[in-house]
């Protein structure tokens, strides 16, 4: 029977390794202590394409801040300035 040899596989591109960026929360970093809520394009960074308000886990924000966030989409929807539901919001 034939030997077999023990050859090294080479790609000749770099295997994909998936790096994951570490989540921050951009309001600790930046020391906001106030979020605007009569700034609808602020917002909308926190507001997906339906309208509805993204969760901590993919926005990175940390729980004091989310809740802050999550009060001034509330009051800028009550006061016209941001959809409650949307099909292509942006």
């Amino acid at each position: 029977m034939a030997q077999q040899k023990n050859s090294d596989i080479k790609y000749l591109t770099p295997i994909a390794v998936d790096t994951k960026k570490k989540k921050y929360c951009r309001f600790k970093k930046s020391r906001i202590k106030y979020i605007d809520y009569k700034d609808p394009n602020f917002l909308l960074k926190f507001v997906n394409e339906q309208g509805k308000i993204l969760p901590r886990r993919l926005t990175g924000t940390s729980t004091k801040y989310q809740k802050k966030v999550a009060k001034a989409v509330k009051r800028a929807r009550h006061l016209a300035l941001m959809p409650y539901v949307a099909d292509l919001l942006k």
